[in-house]
């Protein structure tokens, strides 16, 4: 009989970010923690979502060597930078590792490894801390792959915080690597829905999630207090629905960001909220 494979997750501290306005109270923007996930067997291990930057990947690698598994792979769950840049420095450490995307993922991973983009965004918001380079991706379909008998399935959700959004389901256990589709006690990201229909999607990507009946559910930003619990599946959905209410009823950033604090004071990273408030409610009045 196949044994049922394991997993570990880590979770980055917060970061800060360069060359972006304050939020309302002065304080600096932060970047979300960001959670890597082992997935192991009695041999080998499966990394999902390698972190941002490269002293990141460097804690990052030498926690999945204290495993004492062999990376046999890296899994990309969506293109975002904050998802993937760490494994250039990790493919370096771990050479046999193959790194699994979806198409739409590896598009969207061009994208944002681009020149034009990084030196637009990523290279501007975090100068000097990122890996630079090029990783070769083996294109991933519904069938997945596996690890030590065990098939590990990739999930196309389309769009939640951005276009193209997966995540990886291991049947076998009951665990769901929920990349960006779930936020766990972090304000979500909501900078990319463009306003109600993009909420609307995110929202039919959380009913896949659940008829999944996952046992556990591993959020690509979570608070390392908070559990690993399905009810974050429902969480993220309430945040939704107000975010959605208050779309169509808040008269500006301000408004939209008060009204979202007073509905989830506990989550961490009020930035993540602040970016979403002035990108839907633009102060030239457009959103």
């Amino acid at each position: 009989m196949t044994a049922q494979l394991q997993h570990q997750i880590h979770v980055t501290g917060q970061l800060a970010q360069s060359g972006r306005g304050p939020l309302p109270d002065g304080s600096r923007r932060m970047w979300s923690p960001i959670t890597s996930t082992l997935i192991t067997g009695s041999r080998d291990a499966v990394l999902v979502d390698p972190p941002l930057t490269t002293a990141q990947a460097v804690d990052v690698g030498d926690w999945v060597a204290e495993s004492g598994r062999r990376l046999t792979a890296i899994y990309i769950t969506h293109g975002h930078g904050d998802h993937w840049f760490g494994a250039m420095p990790l493919l370096q450490r771990f050479p046999d590792a193959v790194v699994f995307a979806t198409a739409g993922t590896a598009q969207h991973m061009a994208v944002q490894n681009s020149p034009e983009f990084r030196a637009s965004f990523w290279d501007k918001v975090f100068p000097g801390a990122l890996p630079t380079g090029e990783i070769a991706v083996t294109i991933v379909g519904e069938d997945g792959f596996e690890l030590e008998g065990q098939r590990l399935q990739p999930v196309e959700v389309g769009h939640t915080d951005t276009d193209a959004t997966t995540m990886l389901h291991v049947p076998g256990s009951g665990l769901l690597v929920a990349g960006d589709v779930v936020y766990n006690s972090v304000h979500l990201y909501l900078t990319e829905s463009g306003g109600v229909s993009g909420l609307d999607e995110w929202l039919a990507a959380l009913d896949i999630a659940e008829s999944l009946q996952p046992v556990t559910v591993i959020a690509g930003h979570k608070n390392p207090a908070a559990s690993d619990d399905p009810s974050q599946l429902e969480a993220t959905r309430r945040y939704l629905t107000d975010a959605r209410s208050l779309l169509e009823s808040a008269g500006n950033a301000e408004d939209f960001y008060a009204g979202m604090l007073a509905r989830h004071p506990d989550r961490i990273n009020p930035g993540a909220l602040w970016g979403a408030a002035i990108t839907l409610f633009p102060p030239d009045g457009r959103g």
